[in-house]
């Protein structure tokens, strides 16, 4: 009879014990496995260049990059950002050491103006501020839109819409089938890079991006050259020369670019980005 008190009681007071433990550890646990989640905006600058019928080479005739980005932390490995982005994108075969590209003799430059939304995945657990998790590779993709308007230098020094002239016989009596390209756009914004926090409000992010764009106009070059002239084309206008600088008089259909291949952009930059406000979250990592 008192060994089964005894025991009953070792029995109760080591379950109260084991339940006082387990509260502990559930306590200490949620006050470490907190996060911080907060929002941060960001700042960009570096260099973009383009990849299409007039430009196959990475990082070639690159030019500036600016941006400005919105960032939300949901926890140390995920994030979604607002970002807006102004490029500006240019190409000039009369500058290449390829002989076929210096005949053809094109040339361009277009502003990027892109809006886009992302997901952001940390390879590494990674918090603003914490030591424990101060760097991380990343990886990003989204979806995004942009406007641009491919322009080329006459013979005056003046820049040109291209998109207007229809270089290729867009919306005239010759190729009726050819209608003229949307200046708006839709692209897949693909990317990664390095975040590091210098300390609890400040963040340096190093990063690579590239778009997957759905059109083959970024430079005003995808399909052939025009045979006869169209009626619609003035003979003094710029339409001539816009769309075969060197007159060189080319065959019918003959290829002035790959309709096949749609155009790409990139750039490369150094965000400088700003914590604004935190708000205490669970973290499962």
């Amino acid at each position: 009879m008192i060994m089964n008190r005894i025991k009953n009681y070792t029995a109760i007071y080591l379950t109260k014990r084991l339940l006082l433990l387990l509260i502990i550890s559930l306590i200490h646990l949620n006050i470490y496995a907190q996060y911080k989640s907060s929002t941060e905006i960001g700042f960009l600058a570096g260099a973009s260049y383009y990849l299409g019928d007039l430009n196959t080479v990475h990082f070639n005739q690159s030019s500036p990059a600016l941006g400005l980005a919105i960032r939300q932390n949901v926890d140390r490995r995920f994030s979604y950002k607002a970002q807006a982005l102004y490029l500006m994108l240019r190409s000039d075969e009369r500058e290449s050491k390829d002989s076929i590209a210096n005949n053809r003799g094109l040339h361009f430059r277009s502003p990027i103006y892109e809006i886009s939304g992302q997901i952001e995945f940390n390879f590494l657990p990674y918090e603003t501020g914490n030591p424990l998790y101060s760097w991380t590779p990343f990886v990003y993709t989204g979806i995004s839109f942009f406007r641009y308007n491919p322009q080329a230098e006459n013979i005056d020094g003046q820049w040109v819409n291209l998109q207007e002239l229809g270089t290729e016989g867009q919306s005239t009596t010759i190729h009726p089938d050819r209608k003229k390209y949307s200046l708006t756009q839709m692209a897949i914004p693909i990317g990664g890079g390095l975040k590091i926090a210098v300390n609890e409000n400040f963040n340096v992010i190093m990063e690579y991006g590239i778009r997957k764009t759905f059109t083959d106009y970024i430079d005003d070059v995808s399909t052939t050259y025009v045979d006869a002239k169209p009626s619609e084309w003035n003979v003094n206008s710029d339409n001539f020369w816009f769309s075969d600088p060197n007159e060189r008089d080319y065959p019918y259909m003959k290829e002035r670019g790959d309709s096949e291949e749609k155009d790409w952009y990139s750039y490369m930059a150094v965000t400088l980005s700003f914590k604004l406000n935190t708000n205490s979250t669970k973290c499962n990592y």
